[in-house]
C-alpha cells in the first residue's frame, strides 16, 4: 500500500499499530455509572441558567419552550439508543453521521458536537466561580475583591482540580461521577421538600412578570416569548446525549447505554419539571429569578435566610455544578480524542496515557480553550457593565449553537442509517422510529433559528458560527487529506463490518473494498455478548 489513498473527496494516510497502541482505552463503566453520567452531565441545568428562560419568555413562554425540548429529546435519545449500540465507537454523533453521510457529515457533526462539550464546561464553571465568589464572601465575611476570592481564579482552580480526576483513570471517573450524582440529586430533593413544608411557596410569583402590550401574566412578552426562551429550556437537558462517547469504555453499550439514556432523560424530566415549578415560586418570583445567576443558592436563601446555613446549603449546591463540569470535560475528552484518532483533529490530541489509559493531552487542551472563553467572556462582560447571570447566559448561548446542529444532524443521520444500512445489528430499535427522529430534527432547527431571537446573545453566537465556518475551512484544506482507519471509519468503509485492522495488507483491502481484521493489541477488548 502506498502511504496515502484518496478515497472520494478525502486521503487516508497509512499507520501501524504502534499508532493506536498509544491511543488505547479502557472499559470499566456498567449501568448506573453510565445513567450517572448521562443525569450528572446535565443536573446543573436544575442548579442554574435555565432560570434565564423566565426573563426571555415569562414563566408561560419558559413552559412552553420546555414540553417542545423536552418531545425534542426523547426523540433524540431513542434514535440514540438505537444508533449506539450498533455502531458502538467512542466517535458518537461524529460515527454516525459519519456512516450516514460521509466524511463531512461525521466532520461536520463532530465539530458541532465538540464546540458543544468544550463551551458548556466554560459555562457551568462561570457559574461556579461566581457561586463560590459569593459564598466565600458570606462566610468569611469579605470585603473588597482579593485576588485569590476572584471568579477568575476559582474557575482556574476548578479546572485544574476536575480535568486532574479525569486523568486519573475511568475507574476514578465512574466512581466519582456515580457520587456527584447521587449528591445532586440529593440536594434538589431536599430543596424540593424544603419548599412545599416551609410556607413561603406561592404560585402567583409565576406571573409577576409585568405584560408587555399585547401580552398576558402568562406570556408577559407575548407567543413571540416562546422563541428566545428555547435556549435556556435546552439547558434543563443539554448533554444527554453524550452517553454513546462511554461506548469503547462500556462493559455492554448494547445493553447498558440504552436504558441508560432513557432512564437519564426521564429522570431530567422529573427534576426539571420541579425545579421550574418549585424555584420560580419562591424569592421574588420569575421577576427576580430570572435574572438571577444562582437561583437554587437565591432560593435556599429565601426558605432559610441569609446567613451561615444558607451560604453552607449554597456550598453544597455547588456539587450540581460540578456533577456537570466534571462528566461534561469527560465528553469533550473522548469527543477530541476521537476525531483526533481518526485524523479529523491534530493526531497528537488523541494520545493516550500509557499507564493510565485516558486521553490526557485531549482533556487539558480542552480545559485550556474553555478557560481562556470563560474568561474572555467574563472580561467583555465587566467591561460592558453585565450582571453575572447576563455573563452566563452569553456562554450556555454559545454551547445551545453546537448542540443543536449536532442534534439535527444525528437525528438526520438516524433516517439516513434506517435506509442505507438497514441489515446492519440493532439490538436496540427505536418504538418512534423515522418519524420521531424527524420531529426531533426539525425542533432542532427551530431552535438553532431561535439563537437569533435574542439581541443581547447574538454577538457571541455570531462569534461560534465564525468558529465553526473556520473548523470546517480547517478540514477542507487540510483536515481532509490526514484521515486514519480508526474504528469509526472502518465501520463506514465496511458499511458495518465492526472488525478493526490495521496491517498495511488490512488497511489497503478495506480502501479498495475488501476485507477486514482483528483488532489490534491497544485497542479495548469486546463487550461481551448478549444473554
Amino acid at each position: 500500500m502506498s502511504e496515502r489513498r484518496k478515497v472520494g473527496s478525502v486521503t487516508y494516510r497509512e499507520v501501524d499499530q504502534k499508532y493506536f497502541e498509544q491511543r488505547g482505552l479502557r472499559r470499566h463503566a456498567a449501568f448506573w455509572s453510565l445513567w450517572s453520567l448521562g443525569v450528572a452531565a446535565v443536573i446543573s441545568g436544575d442548579f442554574y441558567g435555565w432560570n434565564l428562560g423566565l426573563d426571555a419568555g415569562g414563566f408561560g413562554g419558559l413552559l412552553i419552550a420546555t414540553i417542545v425540548i423536552a418531545v425534542m429529546y426523547y426523540g433524540l435519545c431513542y434514535s440514540i439508543a438505537e444508533m449506539s449500540p450498533a455502531l458502538p465507537h467512542t466517535g458518537g454523533a461524529y460515527s454516525f453521521a459519519r456512516s450516514a453521510m460521509g466524511p463531512w457529515g461525521g466532520f461536520i457533526t463532530g465539530l458541532a458536537e465538540n464546540m458543544e462539550y468544550v463551551i458548556t464546561p466554560a459555562v457551568v464553571v462561570s457559574a461556579m466561580g461566581f457561586l463560590m465568589h459569593d459564598i466565600m464572601a458570606g462566610l468569611l465575611d469579605i470585603t473588597g475583591e482579593p485576588v485569590w476570592n476572584s471568579v477568575v481564579t476559582w474557575m482556574a482552580v476548578f479546572y485544574i482540580v476536575f480535568v486532574a480526576i479525569n486523568i486519573i483513570g475511568i475507574e476514578a471517573t465512574m466512581r466519582f461521577t456515580v457520587v456527584v450524582n447521587v449528591i445532586a440529586l440529593g440536594i434538589l430533593a431536599f430543596f424540593f421538600i424544603s419548599v412545599l413544608v416551609s410556607g413561603k411557596f406561592d404560585s402567583s410569583l409565576w406571573t409577576n412578570i409585568p405584560a408587555d402590550a399585547g401580552g398576558s401574566t402568562f406570556l408577559p412578552h407575548g407567543i413571540g416569548g416562546i422563541f428566545p426562551a428555547i435556549p435556556f429550556a435546552i439547558w434543563f437537558f443539554l448533554a444527554i446525549e453524550e452517553l454513546p462517547l462511554a461506548a469503547e469504555e462500556s462493559m455492554d453499550p448494547a445493553r447498558d447505554i440504552p436504558r441508560a439514556t432513557l432512564w437519564g432523560m426521564t429522570t431530567l424530566v422529573i427534576t426539571g419539571a420541579g425545579i421550574l415549578f418549585l424555584n420560580t415560586g419562591v424569592n421574588g418570583g420569575a421577576l427576580d429569578v430570572g435574572v438571577s445567576a444562582t437561583p437554587l443558592f437565591d432560593g435556599f436563601k429565601a426558605i432559610f435566610g441569609e446567613g451561615t446555613s444558607a451560604e453552607l446549603l449554597g456550598l453544597l449546591g455547588l456539587f450540581g455544578l460540578i456533577a456537570s463540569f466534571f462528566t461534561i470535560i469527560y465528553a469533550y475528552g473522548r469527543n477530541t480524542y476521537s476525531l483526533s484518532r481518526a485524523g479529523y483533529f491534530p493526531a497528537w490530541l488523541s494520545v493516550t496515557h500509557g499507564e493510565r489509559r485516558t486521553p490526557h493531552v485531549a482533556l487539558i487542551a480542552g480545559a485550556v480553550v474553555g478557560y481562556a472563553l470563560a474568561v474572555l467572556i467574563y472580561w467583555l462582560g465587566k467591561q460592558e457593565g453585565e450582571v453575572a447571570g447576563k455573563i452566563v447566559g452569553a456562554l450556555l448561548y454559545m454551547a445551545v449553537f453546537g448542540a443543536v446542529i449536532s442534534y439535527a444532524m444525528q437525528c438526520l443521520s438516524f433516517i439516513m442509517l434506517r435506509s442505507r444500512l438497514p441489515n446492519i445489528d440493532r439490538p436496540y430499535r427505536s418504538p418512534v422510529g423515522v418519524v420521531g427522529a424527524g420531529i426531533a430534527g426539525v425542533i432542532a432547527v427551530v431552535s438553532l433559528i431561535s439563537l437569533y431571537s435574542n439581541e443581547d446573545y447574538r454577538p457571541g453566537v455570531y462569534g461560534t458560527l465564525i468558529y465553526f465556518l473556520i473548523g470546517i475551512l480547517y478540514f477542507a484544506i487540510a483536515g481532509r487529506h490526514r484521515l486514519v482507519l480508526s474504528p469509526e471509519e472502518e465501520f463506514a468503509l465496511t458499511q458495518g463490518a465492526q472488525s478493526f485492522g490495521t496491517s498495511s495488507a488490512e488497511q489497503e483491502a478495506i480502501l479498495r473494498g475488501g476485507g477486514t481484521a482483528a483488532a489490534p493489541p491497544g485497542s479495548p477488548p469486546p463487550p461481551p455478548p448478549e444473554s
